[in-house]
């Protein structure tokens, strides 16, 4: 039978566990703060935030430099101090926000979107996509500032219940944003405590399938490579089904199978499914969509790593990837994962290149 505190409610698996709490883990000391929080779930999340907001605003202090918020024009925000941050596609003076005016503006749009009837449909979809995608350049936040935003978002809606729609996409974006920044031991429980929900309480089809895909991403993460290909073929296999070859959510999962079966070196089963599905990525998502621009990276990163490259399969990963970085480059900014990720394959492929025409030069001299 599970024990609690009697002052601030924090549960504990036993009498024991909760003796062991007061005498070794400080609970006395945090007791009192614990109760003016709201209870142990919101304390660790608003301590967990303020954590992440600093790591956040240390991340982008060299870029925000002699900067302010577009949303309260302040340098330093007035309550909390904080500095700046902007990791998304926006240029020049654009984009710099304070992580808790960027919270601020989410939580306002989603509360008028749930007053009105809207979550659910496409503009409070909108609403709520202000937790992890910028307003300006509609693209979305990357690593450190998206872990920050989960936790703002997560402590926002942890206090409401289980079944309330919010808490459960709080979830989903608190477990993303700890994916992203590189927690990946913390994305995981996350992320599985979500997916045992959406299925316990019967959620949509895309909800579960949506949940299964992040999860996969963070087994791969956390070198759990197998299990995650397995998850990943099955995936794609039902996006297929359920939405036909076209769609960006089968075009995407087909990427993420091709990156997990790059990792364990399946190569041959990769290309034959980068053949099939580049040329619909590029008809049906454009050549400057994430997917296509991921899956045309694949592709030349197993054209120049295979054993048996030949000189030809060489240059055409160079030119193929000389072509996407540049286009990465325009739509996603220099900083994006996705354009450095393509920078160092780049300068990779060009040295594998340089020393298969250093070695086939000797060899015609020899000859």
């Amino acid at each position: 039978m599970g024990k609690k505190c009697g002052r601030c409610s924090t549960r504990y698996c036993g009498a024991a566990c909760q003796v062991q709490h007061w005498k070794e883990g400080g609970h006395d000391k945090i007791c009192k703060k614990i109760k003016k929080a709201g209870g142990a779930e919101q304390y660790n999340a608003n301590n967990k935030y303020a954590e992440a907001v600093t790591v956040a605003a240390e991340a982008c202090a060299e870029d925000t430099k002699g900067q302010t918020c577009y949303i309260c024009t302040q340098a330093l925000h007035w309550k909390t101090k904080e500095g700046l941050v902007r990791m998304c596609a926006c240029r020049g003076t654009a984009g710099f926000a304070h992580v808790s005016c960027l919270a601020e503006q989410a939580k306002i749009l989603v509360a008028e979107a749930e007053e009105n009837n809207l979550l659910g449909t496409e503009r409070g979809t909108a609403s709520w996509s202000r937790w992890y995608r910028c307003s300006l350049c509609e693209q979305e936040y990357h690593g450190v500032v998206f872990c920050a935003l989960g936790w703002a978002c997560w402590k926002t809606y942890v206090g409401r219940s289980e079944t309330d729609r919010p808490r459960q996409l709080a979830m989903n974006v608190l477990g993303s944003g700890l994916s992203l920044a590189g927690h990946d031991e913390d994305a995981v429980p996350v992320m599985e405590a979500q997916l045992s929900m959406q299925r316990r309480l019967g959620d949509s089809e895309y909800n579960i399938l949506a949940a299964q895909s992040s999860l996969a991403s963070a087994y791969n993460s956390l070198g759990r490579h197998e299990q995650s290909m397995r998850v990943r073929q099955d995936l794609y296999t039902k996006c297929l089904s359920l939405y036909g070859e076209e769609h960006a959510h089968t075009l995407g999962e087909a990427n993420n199978l091709v990156s997990s079966l790059g990792t364990l070196k399946r190569y041959r089963e990769a290309r034959s499914i980068l053949r099939k599905t580049m040329p619909v990525a590029r008809r049906a998502l454009g050549d400057d969509s994430k997917t296509t621009l991921g899956m045309r990276k694949m592709y030349a990163q197993i054209l120049y790593g295979a054993e048996a490259a030949t000189l030809e399969d060489l240059r055409n990963a160079v030119t193929t990837l000389d072509e996407i970085e540049r286009i990465a480059r325009r739509v996603y900014g220099g900083s994006h994962p996705l354009v450095t990720g393509i920078g160092k394959s780049l300068r990779d492929s060009r040295a594998v290149l340089a020393a298969r025409e250093a070695s086939a030069g000797l060899g015609a001299l020899a000859l």
